[in-house]
């Protein structure tokens, strides 16, 4: 009797223990039930033949903005953008309005998410000075990838910047603590270098030290309390030589926009349209981030999607707001590096596909396993495309990578067994789920 599978994807190769294999898959429900030759006549057969398979691309930072500017995105057109780009899971932020910083806030967004999300989803909880007890509690919430601490402040009114505050958070927190890493009593004090209708002077307020000196702060604490930290969006080469010696708990991530642009360019081509928090900086540090990439010192590489409607980026700077979307973007952009030798995709795949599920405990996930969820990328390493705003699901229709050409593009996204994008078309009906943890 044979096998009653529901999907089977043929003539690809395959990226199987750290290797690729010329290899079918059988997938039965939302797991793939085999991984071998399959002969079968099966009326579900996806032919990835000249293609690749990965374990499906996680991004580990993005903004969706609901509840509270849904006119920018929300949880299904944000994911509709995820699984456009090849990504099959999200770990979406806390800084809404109201913020995801109590247990009703959580189950509210988890409720929000129930069939309308395109692809798999964990959520942050909020650290506020005053939410301790909630977040010793958060190893207990379904569907909750850790918590986020703004030790600086960015889009939002989560703020946690006083040491004793800090100290609290990363003390009694039951999950990683995953840490936007600005000092807020420097960024203050750096007012003064803000020049009105200026967006050039956007790195120069936002400075190296601002950072740096940050992120010594919370490594210090994190290491005192020996608890788990990610730093994320990381952008200067101070930090980078800081992450040098190991240190142990303590992990970072980069952006895709960071390893692809920078100033003054940036600043001169796309105006506001590049402001975003920490700030693109120039080639001096773009090119330290390479070499952490290189020296695998970063654990993953996540988009900071954080998406404005045009409206809100042309405005005057300082009021222009900080952020750009970068979840669709991320595996398109990302493959181009690899096409141009910045990188092995051996290292992507870990980057995007296995160290985010080893750093969280994400379960079943990240590899292509027998009985693991059938959550997978298809990537043609040679097919080009010219990147352009009307291709982006995002709500707010733009991309800092419009006219951006690259060569290596998603063309099929599985999330649960099934296939909801294939060819730029997506599903009719969302399919992503809440993920598990250890």
């Amino acid at each position: 009797m044979s096998d009653n599978y529901s999907l089977i994807i043929k003539n690809g190769s395959c990226y199987i223990d750290g290797k690729f294999q010329n290899i079918d898959l059988a997938l039965t429900g939302n797991k793939i039930k085999k991984i071998g030759k399959i002969d079968q006549n099966n009326p579900k057969i996806f032919d990835a033949s000249n293609k690749i398979v990965l374990p499906g691309v996680i991004d580990t930072q993005v903004h969706f903005r609901e509840p509270g500017a849904n006119n920018a995105e929300n949880l299904e057109s944000g994911s509709r953008a995820a699984v456009a780009g090849g990504v099959t899971s999200v770990f979406e932020m806390p800084n809404t309005n109201p913020p995801t910083s109590t247990f009703d806030e959580f189950n509210k967004k988890l409720d929000a998410a129930k069939n309308r999300m395109f692809c798999n989803y964990a959520f942050y909880f909020g650290a506020t000075p005053n939410n301790m007890e909630e977040l010793a509690a958060v190893d207990t919430l379904k569907g909750c990838c850790g918590v986020k601490l703004f030790a600086g402040s960015s889009t939002g009114n989560l703020l946690v910047s006083q040491e004793k505050d800090i100290e609290k958070v990363i003390s009694n927190s039951s999950k990683i603590i995953s840490v936007h890493s600005e000092d807020e009593n420097i960024l203050l004090k750096r007012k003064k270098y803000i020049k009105d209708g200026d967006v050039h002077s956007h790195p120069i307020w936002r400075n190296e030290e601002c950072a740096l000196e940050s992120t010594k702060r919370v490594v210090r604490i994190a290491q005192k309390y020996k608890k788990k930290i990610h730093i994320l969006h990381v952008s200067t080469k101070q930090e980078i030589d800081f992450f040098t010696e190991k240190r142990d708990n303590v992990t970072f991530e980069i952006t895709p926009q960071h390893l692809t642009i920078y100033a003054p360019d940036c600043y001169d081509n796309l105006k506001t349209f590049s402001q975003m928090n920490p700030p693109l900086r120039s080639k001096d540090h773009y090119d330290r981030l390479w070499n952490a990439v290189d020296e695998s010192l970063v654990s993953t590489i996540g988009s900071d999607h954080a998406p404005h409607t045009k409206e809100e980026k042309n405005r005057k700077y300082p009021l222009s707001p900080s952020g750009m979307p970068g979840v669709q973007t991320l595996l398109p952009v990302m493959l181009d590096h690899v096409n141009k030798g910045k990188l092995k995709i051996e290292k992507l795949i870990k980057l995007v596909c296995e160290n985010p599920c080893d750093l969280f405990g994400i379960e079943n996930k990240g590899y292509i396993k027998e009985n693991f969820d059938a959550d997978l990328t298809v990537i043609d390493m040679n097919k080009e495309v010219v990147i352009k705003d009307n291709w982006i699901e995002s709500k707010c229709g733009w991309t800092p990578f419009n006219n951006f050409k690259v060569k290596g593009f998603p063309v099929a996204t599985i999330v649960n067994g099934e296939i909801v994008m294939e060819n730029n078309k997506i599903a009719s009906r969302a399919k992503g789920k809440p993920l598990n943890f250890n």
